[in-house]
């Protein structure tokens, strides 16, 4: 196995994050706003739609992770074997 669980769960977690940086803005209008009289910032949309960005964020990133793991698994992305120790220099 080239790679321990808890490293492929730490590329999950890198991909999700990525991921949801990335949908977050998508969905959100461009139509200029009245001034909020509610406390609201400027700019935070009326209606953001988090819980269906966290769950597209969840599958697109899995199916990111799978391509990643098979470019591990299958060789195309070599990874260096830390677990030898070095000789004394």
């Amino acid at each position: 196995m080239p790679i321990g669980p808890v490293t492929m769960i730490g590329v999950y977690l890198v991909l999700w994050w990525t991921v949801l940086f990335a949908v977050l803005p998508l969905g959100t209008s461009r139509e200029t706003h009245e001034p909020p009289t509610d406390g609201a910032q400027w700019g935070a949309p009326a209606t953001p739609n988090l819980k269906r960005k966290f769950i597209t964020t969840t599958w697109v990133s899995a199916i990111a992770w799978i391509v990643v793991m098979l470019v591990i698994y299958t060789g195309w992305l070599p990874l260096p074997d830390f677990s030898r120790v070095a000789p004394n220099l």
